[in-house]
């Protein structure tokens, strides 16, 4: 039972008092969070998603260096989210980073919208030709957007984190609830990332830049203010359960000093501290398992050699085994996350090639296809949470309907579909090709740019189940005092798969150039292979799967002890209420 209405798992509200579970979390604290992050992913790709044609219309850089500096910006704001996740877990707490993160992040719009505004830093004429952009206008506009790129990578992995702390582990109705927060987290980012490529996009090129980023300061300001509406309903984490890195690295180290000591044949038999232990210090105990067994000998007891220098305890040695784990499996996710790169690149070029109108004089802009993936989720996730999920929770027995790595392989699965039908479509803009004898890069191949709509569809099905069983997955068996940190597996996969596609890109043009002399990749689609690319991406996709559904058979989910946290104890209240009690 919970300790008259507080909730079980240690929470507190922001003065460090327990909090009460009618009145605090769960769905009405949520919603603050779910509509902040709509707004502020709105704002976000307000930012990002015109931002090559603004260097080169605006900025005039030729397109290959306006595509690396964006892809460089991009690639910071899915990297920082690493850093973002150490500050959280181990220094500042989640609230407290993500209120310093949304002051840098408005200070960089507010930068942006100064910049591309004011008549000064506005491009000028001379002899009918536009100037270059002035070191100062570069330093201030550069400064801007990774200004906004460090804000909005602290955020990411603080916030969806937070969100889900609004759930008690502990109460079986929250922890369900838990299961759908993640399907709506990823509705909402869809929902700002459609409005933004469809709207922001569109006053940018028809209106005026300034008008345009000032819309998307305008959507962060919103952002801002909804997510501090809910400060008086929120739950923390207590910060007694603070990470300390320190801890994590000590355990190879020690591992390794008793690496020719005998393992002891019961796991019982290694160290470990009392229950109260954690109960007093706001932390979990987890469970020993059967993995990456010579981790086990950090928690030798027979290597303790003075009171100041003791074995590492079950707990930590099995922090050290989740973050293994799941850093396997995130090596595995960086070939389907490929497809995300894909989508916003290759796609683009194709659909450039196509014939593209729509009537008489209406033309349809190759980028804009992209949005068949957000709808397609934006359709599909609620069915998820809604029909698919009871569906199967009545015949497991699992409250998520099936274990995070099946849902996160049926999304896998779905983008080798999705490769198949993108290497049957190349074929047939090929054939039509030959048929036509078209060579030269601008002549356009009669084939209707609605042929490449079913591989949008095919990967927004994907991503449905996806990218929010990613967050799920990496958020739950993130240790309790590293759950930020878990969170920033999920965004760096993003980061992983722009790199990695590059690479990919890099080699394969390397490669083909030495066969046969010319790019499967060139800047002709009409006089290239772009058949080969995609057949190759379902070859090492269907590779890659293989090993992912060996890996997942074997993989062992985190075991935490289901004993509640005496929030009492916690915040040091003399309190005469029991201090152990099973949820």
């Amino acid at each position: 039972m919970e300790h008259e209405g507080y909730t079980l798992d240690g929470t507190v509200n922001l003065t460090g008092r327990p909090v009460l579970s009618s009145t605090t979390g769960k769905r009405k604290a949520c919603i603050f969070i779910l509509a902040y992050q709509a707004f502020e992913r709105f704002a976000y790709f307000g930012v990002s998603a015109n931002l090559v044609i603004y260097m080169t219309s605006e900025l005039h850089k030729d397109l290959v260096s306006a595509v690396t500096s964006v892809n460089n910006w991009s690639g910071t704001a899915w990297i920082t989210p690493i850093v973002g996740a150490c500050i959280g877990d181990s220094y500042l707490g989640r609230f407290w980073t993500i209120t310093f993160a949304l002051l840098v992040y408005a200070i960089g719009m507010g930068l942006l919208v100064l910049t591309t505004s004011l008549k000064c830093f506005r491009p000028t004429w001379t002899d009918g030709i536009f100037k270059e952009a002035s070191t100062i206008r570069l330093t201030f506009f550069y400064l801007s957007i990774y200004t906004i790129a460090i804000g909005s990578g602290v955020l990411k992995p603080n916030i969806s984190t937070f969100g889900a702390d609004q759930f008690d582990d502990f109460s079986p109705k929250e922890k369900v609830l838990k299961v759908s927060f993640f399907n709506w987290w990823s509705f909402v980012t869809a929902c700002g990332t459609l409005t933004a490529t469809l709207f922001v996009v569109y006053i940018q090129e028809t209106f005026g830049w300034g008008l345009g980023y000032g819309i998307s300061a305008i959507g962060f300001l919103v952002a801002t203010v909804t997510f501090l509406m809910g400060v008086p309903i929120y739950r923390h984490k207590s910060r007694k359960g603070k990470s300390h890195p320190k801890e994590f690295f000590r355990v190879p180290v020690v591992a390794f000093r008793n690496r020719k000591l005998q393992l002891p044949s019961s796991p019982l038999e290694l160290h470990e501290c009392e229950m109260e232990h954690y109960i007093d210090s706001g932390r979990r105990q987890i469970y020993h398992t059967p993995r990456f067994r010579f981790l086990d000998k950090a928690a030798i007891k027979e290597s303790r050699i003075d009171a100041s220098n003791p074995p590492c305890t079950v707990t930590q040695v099995e922090t050290n085994k989740l973050i293994l784990g799941m850093l396997g499996i995130w090596l595995l996710i960086i070939i389907p996350s490929n497809f995300w790169a894909v989508e916003v690149t290759v796609f683009v070029k194709q659909g450039t090639t196509m014939e593209r109108n729509l009537g008489q004089n209406f033309h349809i802009p190759a980028a804009s296809l992209w949005s068949f993936v957000v709808v397609t989720i934006l359709i599909c996730l609620p069915i998820y949470d809604r029909y698919f999920v009871p569906f199967m929770r009545r015949r497991t027995g699992l409250p998520r309907g099936v274990k995070m790595l099946h849902r996160i392989a049926i999304g896998v699965s779905i983008q080798i579909m999705a490769a198949a039908v993108m290497y049957a479509v190349e074929i047939r803009r090929m054939k039509v090709i030959r048929e036509k004898h078209i060579t030269g890069a601008e002549e356009v191949v009669p084939m209707s740019i609605f042929w490449v709509l079913p591989q949008h569809v095919i990967l927004g099905l994907a991503n449905t189940f996806l990218m929010a069983g990613l967050l799920e997955f990496f958020y739950d068996q993130s240790p309790e005092e590293m759950k930020v940190l878990g969170t920033a597996f999920y965004t760096s996969t993003i980061a992983a798969g722009k790199y990695s596609n590059s690479l990919l890109v890099s080699m394969i043009d390397k490669f083909s150039r030495k066969v046969s002399g010319k790019s499967w990749l060139g800047n002709n689609l009409n006089d290239c292979h772009l058949d080969y690319y995609y057949a190759l991406l379902f070859v090492i996709s269907a590779l890659n799967f293989a090993v992912f559904l060996w890996v997942q058979r074997g993989y062992i989910y985190k075991k935490e002890n289901t004993t509640e946290v005496n929030v009492f104890e916690i915040v040091g209240a003399e309190q005469t209420e029991p201090q152990v009690g099973k949820a």
